[in-house]
Order: C-alpha cells, then structure tokens, then sequence
C-alpha cells in the first residue's frame, strides 16, 4: 500500500491514486486530521466515487462499554449510530479510517 504525506494530498497525487482505484494511506497528520478527511473525501466524491469515513477501533470501543449502567446505555446508542452510518453509506466505493491514535487516515478501494 502507498503512502503519502498532507502535503502531497494537497497537491493531488491521492487524487491520482483515487482514479487508478488504489488504496493508500496518509500519514503525518497531527493536528491536521479533520482537513484531511474533508480534502480526501471531496477528491472522491469528485471523481464521482462513493466513500465511508469512520473512526478506526471505534466498534470495538462501542462493544466494550455495552455491560455497565450509564456507559452502556452511551455504547448501545453509539452502536445504533454506527449502525445507521453504515446503512446510509452502504456499499461505498471507498472506506476511509481515521486512525487518531498513529495520526493517520487509510484509504481503502472496497470494489
């Protein structure tokens, strides 16, 4: 998988991998997550592509709360959320996972 930096989304060398169908990643993000996610999401949808953008490990952090009181009330409902997101954007073209953690977004060809 290829990766490349903000600066090179910016200057739209993932636009060129989006045409070609590929998947990549962008690291090096810190701080820059949220600008990322809308840049890369416009270049799809540009190119007349469908995606998914989700928080990566978020599922499982959803399931880990549903056994106790107030949280699991919090991790049914995220749960739902999740659930609904995934049915409005079924079947996408591309995913998008928002790794918060390693300050990285991975782009995933889905077809």
């Amino acid at each position: 998988m290829k990766s490349i930096t903000y600066d090179e989304l910016k200057s739209g060398l993932a636009k060129e991998l989006i045409k070609k169908k590929s998947s990549f990643s962008i690291l090096g993000l810190s701080g820059k997550i949220s600008n990322a996610v809308e840049l890369i999401e416009d270049q799809i949808e540009n190119e007349g592509y469908s995606c998914r953008i989700y928080t990566y490990g978020r599922i499982a952090a959803a399931g880990g709360t549903l056994f106790g009181g107030i949280t699991g009330l919090l991790g049914a409902a995220s749960a739902i959320g999740m659930a609904a997101h995934n049915l409005a954007t079924i079947n996408p073209d591309f995913e998008v996972a928002k790794h918060l953690v390693d300050s990285k977004l991975v782009v995933t060809y889905e077809k």
